[in-house]
């Protein structure tokens, strides 16, 4: 009986490493919100990187975070650095793509709490006295990630951020207009 014990435990691996594998590598995660302004009143809060604090899920997160701001002060090129808890941890976001009032695009560098490189994007679609900004990060996740998809909802844990963003987003413009 105690032979067999250690056979099962590897089989049980060999089983878990074949499910892992075979989860898709690729991800999208999409949230969308409706916010009462029109998009020039919104875009310069997600263009302007040193404004994200006001809105950003991850700023109530760890306070204590430190940032750090390099290249131009807003769009192609603006690039903020983060350093906080386990909660947030390290990395940097960098505009790659900046059209006024209608779509940015950011490169996410993710140094910890595990490395990995995303893309963000923000779409702003108005019409009349209203703007639906659509939030959404896509990537490709590697061994780990996988593994990490079949242990926690990340869908649900990020569009939950996502929503938190949105929602403070709304709040942040709405109260200016």
């Amino acid at each position: 009986m105690l032979e067999i014990i250690p056979i099962l435990i590897i089989v049980a691996i060999v089983v878990f490493l074949v499910i892992v594998a075979r989860q898709p590598a690729d991800f999208r995660i999409t949230r969308t919100g409706v916010v009462s302004a029109p998009a020039s009143a919104i875009f310069p809060h997600v263009n302007t990187l040193q404004k994200w604090d006001a809105w950003s899920p991850w700023a109530k997160l760890d306070p204590a975070a430190t940032h750090s701001f390099d290249g131009p002060e807003a769009g192609i090129g603006a690039k903020m650095s983060w350093a906080g808890n386990n909660k947030v941890g390290v990395g940097s976001m960098t505009i790659t793509n900046s059209r006024p009032d209608e779509y940015i695009q950011f490169r996410l560098d993710f140094q910890k709490p595990f490395k990995a490189t995303n893309t963000s994007e923000f779409i702003f679609t108005s019409k009349d006295d209203q703007t639906t900004v659509t939030w959404s990060m896509t990537g490709t996740n590697n061994l780990m990630g996988k593994a990490m998809g079949l242990i926690m909802n990340c869908d649900k844990m990020v569009g939950g951020q996502f929503e938190q963003g949105l929602a403070s987003l709304k709040t942040l413009v709405e109260e200016v207009a």
